[in-house]
């Protein structure tokens, strides 16, 4: 998910924690859960797959590209593990194409900074600069390869500075498709008895429809393909191109979410044909309703449900919750983290870099907002604060 991120591109070095919950290996229940939390979770549906978005316990937990707090983000061993973790949904895929047309799961096009693809003499001519979405990129690109070429790349660590433990599983998995993700869904949901949901984001759209490699009729294709294109489908699509959702909206039934980024950028496909609006445009009232025409639900940043000061401490909440609520939306903001560099300065714990700050004091404050989910690199330790706030 995202790519305008203020709090994703810090680094350093330090010390890391140990893991914020203890779970139960591949059934996925945490230890420690309250009757209160388990009255509420069934109270609101459960994890059914039947009853769509707005059944999901709540706040939901959206392990984002997984456990990526403890493995190399999109790869099985990120998503198994936030499942098993008790994430309500798994973020399983932000995608781009390859050169022969398969969605592949990648953070981004650009695949330098998630795989070994530098140690790789036989690709060392694909390196290129690209401008992807006005921003000036070098690196080695997912649509210059072919599936097969791909499938010889491992997976590493996108922020070791961060998160230096992670790469001891450098090199472990492959990059998955989305049609094994989608496979990977059933066979895990057979196996966990109940429904296992996932939360796939398009990546740059606009960019790749340029390039003739269009994002959303391929993924409708595999969505009719395994007869989850329905509005009760486990499966939540989501882009920070509102023409990317509307188009979606035409081709499949399922829930769709519009990512916002900060409140000064202008979606890619809006400064494409000439749209003056900002997302501060889209959050207004007027913007919400235009949005609640074609999806069911946005993606903000946290900091547009409440932001920080000159200091990076937080504030007071805007009124984004409740007029989203007043327009039908459902609300899961983006990224909570565990590390200092990424939590409000007033929640941070020392200087280390990968150490962890006041996490539980964080969710408090942006549960107490009344979201409907959020986004986590720390599926266990949102469940836990969770637990915590249904328990009062």
């Amino acid at each position: 998910m995202g790519t305008q991120r203020p709090n994703e591109e810090t680094s350093g070095t330090g010390r890391r924690a140990l893991l914020g919950a203890a779970v139960l290996g591949a059934g996925g229940a945490v230890l420690g859960m309250t009757g209160t939390a388990r009255a509420d979770s069934a109270r609101r549906g459960g994890q059914g797959g039947h009853g769509g978005l707005k059944s999901l316990p709540k706040p939901t937990i959206v392990g984002h590209r997984g456990a990526s707090g403890y493995r190399p983000e999109h790869t099985f061993g990120s998503y198994q593990l936030a499942l098993d973790m008790g994430a309500d949904i798994v973020e399983a895929g932000d995608l781009v194409p390859t050169k022969d047309g398969h969605l592949v799961c990648r953070h981004e096009p650009e695949i330098g900074g998630t795989t070994d693809v530098a140690d790789h003499p036989e690709f060392a001519d694909r390196k290129k600069t690209k401008l992807l979405d006005g921003v000036s990129t070098t690196g080695w690109f997912a649509e210059d390869f072919t599936l097969a070429e791909l499938k010889t790349l491992r997976a590493s660590e996108r922020i070791p500075a961060n998160r230096p433990h992670n790469t001891l599983y450098n090199g472990r998995w492959e990059i998955p498709t989305f049609e094994e993700v989608l496979k990977w869904q059933d066979e895990q949901t057979r196996k966990r008895g109940k429904q296992v949901w996932i939360y796939p984001e398009l990546k740059h759209p606009t960019y790749f429809r340029k390039q003739g490699l269009p994002l959303e009729e391929r993924v409708a294709k595999l969505l009719r393909k395994y007869r989850k294109d329905r509005r009760t489908s486990p499966v939540v699509l989501q882009s920070f191109e509102p023409t990317s959702i509307e188009r979606l909206n035409k081709l499949v039934d399922n829930p769709l979410v519009v990512l916002l980024s900060s409140a000064d950028t202008r979606p890619w496909d809006f400064v494409e044909t000439g749209d003056p609006r900002t997302v501060a445009d889209l959050v207004k009232p007027a913007g919400l309703r235009e949005i609640a025409s074609y999806a069911q639900g946005i993606g903000p940043t946290l900091d547009l449900i409440i932001p920080r000061d000159a200091k990076g401490n937080l504030t007071q909440p805007t009124t984004l919750v409740a007029d989203a609520h007043k327009v039908g939306l459902v609300l899961h903001p983006w990224t909570l983290r565990n590390e200092n560099p990424f939590l409000p300065a007033n929640f941070r714990k020392g200087t280390d870099a990968d150490a962890y700050g006041d996490v539980f004091g964080a969710y408090k404050a942006y549960f107490a907002t009344g979201i409907d989910g959020v986004f986590t690199d720390q599926p266990d330790t949102g469940v836990l604060a969770r637990e915590d706030f249904v328990s009062g």
